[in-house]
């Protein structure tokens, strides 16, 4: 496995500092690998093996500990001295009242934490009001193309096309790179899927109909980078007699981005400088979990091309939010550092229309800030300023 590196240079500087140290990101995007490589970092700088309590609670041998205070109970009989622990809890939302024993440890011991769960609302509860400023928060993501590209070792550029369109298909979750086909693949990732909507969402919320939970879910994965409307998807649940309430649809939704299988950007008024409400896109965490579903649908390479620059754009650290300039649309508006980037894309400029629209989407903004036109091109068409950039060389060379 591959290090982390771009996480871990956020999370190193906190090591030995008296933070709780909290870990979010989606089933399976590599949240137990990333804590062994911070233990192992620990060990090089001579922590010894005993100061060290790890636990990951979906290990059946961790079944014991079902609350606060049978973890409390078992950290606290590990801890022999009064020297520096380090305590790392996996997946630690299969804890009931978890957050208790976590703030009594910081409280009362010698001791750096480190927690992760597969949950956005992990800090929502009772953490966020007993901890609050006393805590930092990272969110991991499944592998980006740079990090495939390092993972399976890959120098030639043919073969690095050929990754970057498995990629766009299947995603990047880490442990399906070492499956050998993708048949593998496909089973793997509706496994996670299952895992996901099951574990995380019908058993937290004790949904009662979940084979029409799932079909909500099956449209939203497989329709992602879409502006959205509740009154299309009651439509089409009409045509095939299947009644289903806005409400409903809005739980799923939340459901879904409490489970980190989707994130949600708002749009931005670019002239207006204002947040609109109710146009909102969804982009999934992983487009692997989308494809698994896409049975006999035409695959969106446009919607999917797009996904992947918004997830590079949040793994680069980006706030990302839609645009709107006078009506039109802009992919995404970037911002980091009080610095601001836009940008277009579409699978490809192939025809004048379509070049004429995405350059021109970015007409009347008058400010300096670079703007971008992403496609899978390879002939350079910037012009009037506007940066074209083929996707492959734009995911392997971050922009400065």
């Amino acid at each position: 496995m591959i290090k982390r590196e771009k996480y871990l240079t956020k999370i190193r500087e906190f090591y030995d500092i008296d933070l709780i140290k909290v870990i979010t990101g989606i089933r399976r995007c590599g949240k137990s690998i990333l804590l062994k490589q911070i233990i192992e970092e620990l060990k090089e700088k001579g922590i010894d093996n005993n100061q060290i309590i790890y636990i990951n609670f979906e290990d059946v041998e961790y079944a014991f500990i079902k609350d606060y205070l049978d973890l409390n109970k078992y950290v606290k009989e590990k801890i022999k001295n009064s020297s520096k622990h380090y305590l790392f809890f996996d997946e630690i939302q299969m804890v009931n009242d978890w957050e208790k024993a976590i703030n009594s440890f910081k409280a009362t011991l010698n001791v750096s934490i480190f927690v992760t769960g597969s949950n956005s609302k992990l800090l929502s509860g009772e953490l966020a009001t007993l901890l609050s400023g006393r805590y930092v928060a990272f969110n991991l993501a499944p592998f980006s193309f740079e990090e495939v590209i390092q993972y399976k070792n890959i120098t030639d550029k043919q073969e690095i096309e050929i990754a970057f369109n498995d990629y766009l298909l299947w995603g990047g979750m880490p442990q399906r790179f070492d499956l050998p086909s993708e048949e593998a693949t496909k089973i793997y990732l509706m496994d996670v899927f299952d895992a996901i909507v099951l574990k995380d969402i019908v058993r937290r919320h004790n949904i009662k109909n979940v084979n029409i939970f799932k079909r909500i879910m099956e449209y939203l994965v497989t329709n992602p980078s879409q502006t959205f409307s509740p009154t299309n998807m009651i439509k089409e649940f009409t045509k095939e007699q299947i009644p289903i309430s806005a409400k409903t649809i809005y739980d799923c939704l939340e459901y879904a981005l409490e489970a980190l299988l989707m994130n949600k950007i708002s749009t931005y008024d670019v002239r207006g400088k204002r947040i609109l409400t109710r146009k909102d896109k969804y982009y999934l965490t992983d487009l692997g979990l989308g494809q698994i579903l896409n049975i006999n649908k035409k695959t969106q390479f446009g919607a999917y091309l797009e996904n992947i620059v918004y997830n590079e754009l949040i793994y680069r650290g980006y706030d990302v939010s839609i645009g709107n300039n006078n009506g039109k649309e802009i992919d995404f508006v970037a911002t980091k550092y009080n610095q601001k980037e836009y940008y277009q894309v579409t699978y490809t400029l192939a025809n004048e229309e379509t070049e004429k629209r995405e350059f021109s989407a970015f007409d009347d903004i008058k400010d300096n800030y670079p703007k971008y036109v992403i496609s899978t091109d390879k002939l350079d068409y910037s012009q009037n300023g506007i940066i074209h950039k083929n996707i492959i060389d734009w995911l392997l060379k971050e922009e400065s």
